[in-house]
């Protein structure tokens, strides 16, 4: 079941107590504070998805042949602070004040 946020609203339009409620999908929006009684909005959060760093997953994600079959183009900073086309298409070379 999702955890979803709500704040009061005050008498005066702004935000009071935010707080958060465990309710199914199904539920209806709560319009009141379970204990003050004050009205209540949903505040509408970003999603919580945990993604793995590092490992073999992340890795291949990344694998250049992947990368060229999707579409995309990988650069790889060079020593000398140029940056070198390693997949994809584009130009071969990018220089930082005349290419971006």
């Amino acid at each position: 079941m999702p955890i979803y946020v709500y704040e009061e609203i005050l008498e005066d339009g702004t935000p009071g107590e935010v707080f958060e409620v465990l309710q199914r999908m199904v539920d209806e929006a709560m319009l009141t504070h379970p204990k003050s009684g004050r009205p209540v909005r949903r505040v509408l959060q970003p999603p919580s998805i945990p993604f793995k760093s590092g490992g073999p997953s992340a890795k291949t994600s990344l694998d250049d042949g992947k990368l060229a079959r999707l579409g995309f183009t990988k650069y790889q900073k060079a020593s000398d602070g140029r940056y070198e086309k390693a997949v994809g298409t584009g130009p071969d070379l990018l220089k930082r004040g005349v290419d971006f």
